[in-house]
């Protein structure tokens, strides 16, 4: 499954938060977006899933044979599992409710859902399940576990997740490290993340792109973290010039 992007462009008034000629994303690739607040990586994940449209240009996406424009067609739905935000959840619901909801909308049964939450029983901690909580009355990080876990839940063959690690202890941070890295090498998906945290990115990604202003800057193979030294370098440096001013 690859996704394919050209001369995607755009705009919030004079602000350019997405300017991107030509990226590819391949099958299989855990790719990591970072850069600084405002660069754009939030809404080339919302341009990505058709939840803004774009002023130019356009994203596809190959899954087998088929090649779709997700602004064209809602073929890419059934295969994708995304969390970019509260807005995704459905806060009147309770956690159970919800992913029933989520394997109903996927065709799963009531049996076949909680079969495929056995495998996130360490990451909910129990905190999640069986609490007579709404999602509303949840705290932020089990809210936010409750987002990944609808994403992944039925095995979608492209994982969209922004900022993942927001909200999360130490520990289930290293549990969603492990779950996701798992993962992509049991299933092959194709997994894209962004985060702020910079460790995290490197100890699971294999390919990191660099966004500023928009602009993909760097895009870096990853193999064994060699990309750290340089996109601390990049921060290290974008912090100094900053300072300066």
């Amino acid at each position: 499954m690859q996704i394919s992007i050209s001369n995607l462009l755009k705009q919030f008034g004079d602000k350019t938060a997405v300017d991107i000629s030509e990226f590819s994303i391949q099958s299989g690739d855990m790719l990591g977006l970072v850069g600084n607040n405002g660069a754009g990586k939030t809404t080339l994940f919302r341009l990505i899933l058709d939840l803004l449209k774009a002023d130019n240009g356009f994203v596809t996406i190959t899954h087998g044979e088929e090649i779709i424009n997700p602004a064209m067609s809602e073929d890419w739905k059934p295969f994708t599992g995304a969390f970019i935000d509260e807005g995704f959840l459905i806060d009147f619901l309770t956690p159970e409710e919800y992913f029933q909801f989520i394997g109903k909308v996927n065709g799963m049964n009531k049996d076949q859902v909680e079969e495929c939450l056995k495998p996130f029983e360490h990451f909910m901690e129990g905190e999640v399940i069986g609490q007579k909580k709404l999602i509303r009355n949840l705290s932020a990080g089990n809210k936010q576990k409750v987002g990944i876990i609808s994403a992944l839940i039925n095995r979608p063959d492209l994982v969209i997740l922004d900022e993942p690690f927001n909200f999360l202890d130490p520990t289930s941070q290293n549990i969603l490290k492990h779950t996701l890295k798992e993962y992509n090498q049991e299933t092959g998906a194709t997994v894209l993340i962004s985060s702020h945290n910079l460790s995290h990115t490197v100890d699971i990604c294999s390919r990191i792109a660099l966004l500023e202003h928009g602009v993909i800057i760097r895009d870096m193979q990853n193999d064994n973290g060699c990309a750290k030294k340089e996109l601390e370098a990049y921060f290290e440096q974008d912090a100094n010039s900053n300072n300066a001013e």
